[in-house]
Protein backbone atom coordinates (compact mmCIF):
# COMPACT_ATOMS: atom_id res chain seq x y z
CA UNK A 1 0.00 0.00 0.00
CA UNK A 2 1.27 3.95 -0.52
CA UNK A 3 0.22 6.47 1.86
CA UNK A 4 0.10 10.20 1.40
CA UNK A 5 1.73 12.45 3.51
CA UNK A 6 1.31 16.31 2.71
CA UNK A 7 1.14 15.03 -0.76
CA UNK A 8 3.89 12.99 -1.07
CA UNK A 9 3.11 9.09 -1.86
CA UNK A 10 5.71 6.63 0.34
CA UNK A 11 5.44 2.85 0.35
CA UNK A 12 3.51 1.89 3.30
CA UNK A 13 7.37 0.24 4.89
CA UNK A 14 8.75 4.11 4.35
CA UNK A 15 6.21 6.14 5.32
CA UNK A 16 7.09 8.73 8.83
CA UNK A 17 5.87 11.31 10.74
CA UNK A 18 7.47 13.42 13.10
CA UNK A 19 7.79 11.44 16.85
CA UNK A 20 6.74 14.57 18.37
CA UNK A 21 3.93 15.36 16.14
CA UNK A 22 0.80 16.13 18.34
CA UNK A 23 -1.30 13.71 16.51
CA UNK A 24 0.65 11.12 18.09
CA UNK A 25 1.41 12.57 21.33
CA UNK A 26 -1.65 14.56 22.44
CA UNK A 27 -4.67 13.22 19.94
CA UNK A 28 -4.40 16.48 18.55
CA UNK A 29 -6.06 16.64 15.11
CA UNK A 30 -9.48 15.17 13.36
CA UNK A 31 -9.79 12.34 11.09
CA UNK A 32 -12.56 11.15 8.71
CA UNK A 33 -13.38 8.04 7.01
CA UNK A 34 -14.72 7.72 3.40
CA UNK A 35 -15.76 5.20 1.20
CA UNK A 36 -15.16 4.99 -2.72
CA UNK A 37 -17.51 2.40 -4.90
CA UNK A 38 -16.95 1.75 -8.36
CA UNK A 39 -14.39 4.73 -8.47
CA UNK A 40 -16.87 7.17 -7.19
CA UNK A 41 -16.08 8.93 -3.75
CA UNK A 42 -19.07 8.79 -1.53
CA UNK A 43 -20.03 12.10 0.13
CA UNK A 44 -16.87 13.77 -0.60
CA UNK A 45 -18.03 17.40 0.15
CA UNK A 46 -19.71 16.66 3.27
CA UNK A 47 -17.06 14.60 4.71
CA UNK A 48 -14.53 17.43 4.11
CA UNK A 49 -17.34 19.83 5.42
CA UNK A 50 -17.03 18.14 8.62
CA UNK A 51 -13.56 18.21 9.02
CA UNK A 52 -12.94 21.48 8.27
CA UNK A 53 -15.38 22.13 11.12
CA UNK A 54 -13.20 19.99 13.44
CA UNK A 55 -10.46 21.55 12.80
CA UNK A 56 -12.05 25.07 13.29
CA UNK A 57 -13.30 24.10 16.51
CA UNK A 58 -9.22 22.57 17.51
CA UNK A 59 -8.03 25.79 15.96
CA UNK A 60 -5.75 23.40 13.46
CA UNK A 61 -5.83 25.08 9.87
CA UNK A 62 -6.68 23.06 6.73
CA UNK A 63 -4.35 23.18 4.15
CA UNK A 64 -5.58 24.22 0.45
CA UNK A 65 -9.59 24.47 -0.28
CA UNK A 66 -11.73 21.41 -0.92
CA UNK A 67 -10.76 20.55 -4.45
CA UNK A 68 -6.98 20.69 -3.26
CA UNK A 69 -7.55 17.94 -0.60
CA UNK A 70 -9.85 15.91 -3.14
CA UNK A 71 -6.49 16.05 -5.34
CA UNK A 72 -4.52 14.76 -2.63
CA UNK A 73 -7.16 11.90 -1.99
CA UNK A 74 -7.70 11.06 -5.13
CA UNK A 75 -3.64 10.80 -6.18
CA UNK A 76 -3.92 8.34 -3.14
CA UNK A 77 -6.65 6.03 -4.30
CA UNK A 78 -5.03 5.92 -7.58
CA UNK A 79 -1.25 4.88 -6.51
CA UNK A 80 -3.12 1.91 -4.67
CA UNK A 81 -4.83 0.83 -7.85
CA UNK A 82 -8.26 0.35 -5.94
CA UNK A 83 -11.49 1.33 -7.08
CA UNK A 84 -13.75 0.05 -3.85
CA UNK A 85 -11.72 1.07 -0.78
CA UNK A 86 -11.70 2.76 2.51
CA UNK A 87 -9.95 6.45 2.65
CA UNK A 88 -8.73 7.61 5.81
CA UNK A 89 -7.77 11.24 6.00
CA UNK A 90 -5.94 12.25 8.95
CA UNK A 91 -5.22 15.95 9.82
CA UNK A 92 -3.01 16.93 12.92
CA UNK A 93 -1.38 20.20 14.28
CA UNK A 94 1.74 18.63 13.19
CA UNK A 95 4.90 18.62 15.25
CA UNK A 96 5.29 20.73 18.52
CA UNK A 97 7.13 21.28 21.66
CA UNK A 98 6.90 19.09 25.00
CA UNK A 99 3.70 20.46 26.47
CA UNK A 100 -0.05 21.19 25.57
CA UNK A 101 0.07 24.05 24.55
CA UNK A 102 -0.01 24.67 20.90
CA UNK A 103 2.24 26.23 18.77
CA UNK A 104 1.49 29.31 17.54
CA UNK A 105 2.57 28.65 13.61
CA UNK A 106 1.48 25.08 13.80
CA UNK A 107 3.32 22.80 10.37
CA UNK A 108 0.42 20.50 9.88
CA UNK A 109 -0.01 16.61 8.87
CA UNK A 110 -2.38 15.53 6.23
CA UNK A 111 -2.28 12.10 6.21
CA UNK A 112 -4.63 10.07 3.38
CA UNK A 113 -4.02 5.76 3.48
CA UNK A 114 -6.71 3.50 1.91
CA UNK A 115 -7.51 -0.03 2.28
CA UNK A 116 -10.01 -2.37 0.52
CA UNK A 117 -13.26 -2.04 1.35
CA UNK A 118 -14.08 -4.78 4.03
CA UNK A 119 -17.48 -7.42 3.21
CA UNK A 120 -20.62 -6.77 4.54
CA UNK A 121 -20.99 -6.98 8.17
CA UNK A 122 -23.46 -9.53 9.72
CA UNK A 123 -26.27 -8.17 11.98
CA UNK A 124 -24.95 -6.74 15.31
CA UNK A 125 -25.38 -7.87 18.95
CA UNK A 126 -24.84 -5.14 21.17
CA UNK A 127 -24.29 -4.14 24.75
CA UNK A 128 -25.12 -0.94 26.74
CA UNK A 129 -21.82 0.08 27.96
CA UNK A 130 -21.31 0.25 31.66
CA UNK A 131 -17.61 0.90 31.28
CA UNK A 132 -17.82 4.51 30.51
CA UNK A 133 -20.51 7.05 29.28
CA UNK A 134 -20.39 10.22 26.49
CA UNK A 135 -20.12 13.46 27.85
CA UNK A 136 -22.23 15.49 25.90
CA UNK A 137 -21.36 18.58 27.14
CA UNK A 138 -18.08 18.61 25.26
CA UNK A 139 -18.06 20.21 21.87
CA UNK A 140 -15.38 17.03 21.00
CA UNK A 141 -18.41 14.65 20.98
CA UNK A 142 -19.69 16.32 17.92
CA UNK A 143 -16.59 16.48 16.13
CA UNK A 144 -14.29 12.97 14.52
CA UNK A 145 -11.06 13.13 17.16
CA UNK A 146 -8.50 11.45 17.19
CA UNK A 147 -8.83 10.80 20.96
CA UNK A 148 -11.14 7.37 20.63
CA UNK A 149 -10.08 6.31 24.08
CA UNK A 150 -13.81 6.61 25.56
CA UNK A 151 -14.95 4.38 22.69
CA UNK A 152 -12.04 1.78 23.23
CA UNK A 153 -13.35 0.96 26.49
CA UNK A 154 -16.88 0.69 25.88
CA UNK A 155 -16.00 -1.41 22.59
CA UNK A 156 -13.64 -3.66 24.93
CA UNK A 157 -16.43 -4.57 27.05
CA UNK A 158 -18.79 -5.30 24.01
CA UNK A 159 -15.74 -7.94 22.97
CA UNK A 160 -15.38 -9.40 26.64
CA UNK A 161 -19.33 -10.29 26.31
CA UNK A 162 -19.07 -11.79 22.95
CA UNK A 163 -21.01 -8.70 21.30
CA UNK A 164 -20.41 -6.64 18.07
CA UNK A 165 -20.46 -3.47 19.15
CA UNK A 166 -21.43 -1.12 22.53
CA UNK A 167 -23.81 1.15 23.21
CA UNK A 168 -22.63 5.03 24.83
CA UNK A 169 -24.74 6.25 27.14
CA UNK A 170 -24.96 9.86 27.96
CA UNK A 171 -24.08 11.40 31.78
CA UNK A 172 -27.79 11.80 31.81
CA UNK A 173 -28.30 7.97 30.93
CA UNK A 174 -29.61 8.48 27.35
CA UNK A 175 -28.47 6.74 24.09
CA UNK A 176 -26.04 9.00 22.48
CA UNK A 177 -24.19 6.30 19.72
CA UNK A 178 -22.47 3.05 19.46
CA UNK A 179 -18.81 3.48 19.29
CA UNK A 180 -18.29 3.49 15.84
CA UNK A 181 -21.68 4.63 14.66
CA UNK A 182 -24.95 6.52 15.12
CA UNK A 183 -28.38 4.54 16.16
CA UNK A 184 -32.12 4.44 14.82
CA UNK A 185 -34.40 2.92 16.87
CA UNK A 186 -38.21 2.19 15.18
CA UNK A 187 -40.28 2.57 18.39
CA UNK A 188 -44.27 3.01 18.71
CA UNK A 189 -44.43 3.67 15.26
CA UNK A 190 -41.70 6.62 14.91
CA UNK A 191 -38.36 6.52 13.78
CA UNK A 192 -35.85 8.63 16.08
CA UNK A 193 -31.90 8.77 16.44
CA UNK A 194 -30.19 10.77 18.98
CA UNK A 195 -30.08 14.20 18.94
CA UNK A 196 -26.43 15.58 18.57
CA UNK A 197 -26.91 17.41 21.69
CA UNK A 198 -27.36 14.35 23.51
CA UNK A 199 -23.84 13.30 22.46
CA UNK A 200 -23.96 11.54 18.54
CA UNK A 201 -21.64 12.23 15.98
CA UNK A 202 -23.42 14.39 13.50
CA UNK A 203 -22.88 11.43 10.80
CA UNK A 204 -23.03 12.14 6.46
CA UNK A 205 -24.76 9.07 6.86
CA UNK A 206 -26.89 9.40 9.89
CA UNK A 207 -28.13 12.85 7.35
CA UNK A 208 -28.85 10.45 4.86
CA UNK A 209 -30.60 8.15 6.82
CA UNK A 210 -32.78 10.75 8.48
CA UNK A 211 -33.96 12.33 5.14
CA UNK A 212 -34.83 8.86 3.50
CA UNK A 213 -36.62 7.24 7.00
CA UNK A 214 -38.17 10.26 7.71
CA UNK A 215 -36.78 10.13 11.56
CA UNK A 216 -36.87 12.31 13.83
CA UNK A 217 -33.72 13.78 16.10
CA UNK A 218 -35.12 12.80 19.69
CA UNK A 219 -34.27 11.60 22.84
CA UNK A 220 -33.78 7.94 23.09
CA UNK A 221 -33.95 6.45 26.49
CA UNK A 222 -32.43 3.11 27.20
CA UNK A 223 -36.49 1.81 27.83
CA UNK A 224 -36.97 2.51 24.56
CA UNK A 225 -33.71 1.30 22.82
CA UNK A 226 -34.98 -2.05 24.38
CA UNK A 227 -38.23 -1.70 23.32
CA UNK A 228 -37.92 -1.08 19.60
CA UNK A 229 -39.09 -3.18 17.30
CA UNK A 230 -36.28 -2.02 14.60
CA UNK A 231 -32.89 -0.90 15.76
CA UNK A 232 -29.85 -0.03 13.16
CA UNK A 233 -26.60 1.00 13.17
CA UNK A 234 -25.26 3.78 10.66
CA UNK A 235 -21.43 5.33 9.22
CA UNK A 236 -19.40 5.93 5.88
CA UNK A 237 -19.80 1.51 5.41
CA UNK A 238 -23.61 2.00 5.58
CA UNK A 239 -26.43 0.60 7.40
CA UNK A 240 -26.02 -2.21 10.17
CA UNK A 241 -29.05 -3.96 11.42
CA UNK A 242 -29.26 -4.96 15.01
CA UNK A 243 -30.57 -8.03 16.08
CA UNK A 244 -29.95 -8.16 19.73
CA UNK A 245 -28.81 -5.43 22.51
CA UNK A 246 -27.83 -7.26 26.38
CA UNK A 247 -29.10 -10.83 24.95
CA UNK A 248 -32.47 -9.75 23.98
CA UNK A 249 -33.79 -10.15 20.49
CA UNK A 250 -34.74 -6.72 18.61
CA UNK A 251 -38.00 -7.33 17.30
CA UNK A 252 -38.49 -11.00 15.89
CA UNK A 253 -34.34 -11.37 16.25
CA UNK A 254 -34.31 -10.59 12.46
CA UNK A 255 -33.41 -7.52 10.22
CA UNK A 256 -36.82 -5.51 10.23
CA UNK A 257 -38.44 -4.37 6.90
CA UNK A 258 -37.46 -0.92 6.99
CA UNK A 259 -33.81 -1.37 7.78
CA UNK A 260 -33.37 -3.47 4.85
CA UNK A 261 -34.77 -0.87 2.76
CA UNK A 262 -32.39 1.51 3.87
CA UNK A 263 -29.30 -0.76 3.72
CA UNK A 264 -30.74 -1.25 0.41
CA UNK A 265 -30.83 2.13 -0.37
CA UNK A 266 -28.20 3.52 1.32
Amino acid sequence: MKISINGVLHAASEARIDPSDRGFTLGDGVFETIVVRRNAVRHLRAHLARLRAGADLLGIPVPGDDQFLAGWIGATITGNALSECVVRVTLTRGAGARGIVPPPNPQTTFVVTVAPLPPEAEPARLVIAKSTRRNEHSPLSRIKHLNYLDNILARREATALDADDAVLLNTAGRVAESTVANIFVLVDGYMLTPPVEDGALPGIMRAEAIKLAKAEEREVSVDMLTRASEVFLTNALGVRPVIAIDDKPVGDGAPGLITQLLATRL
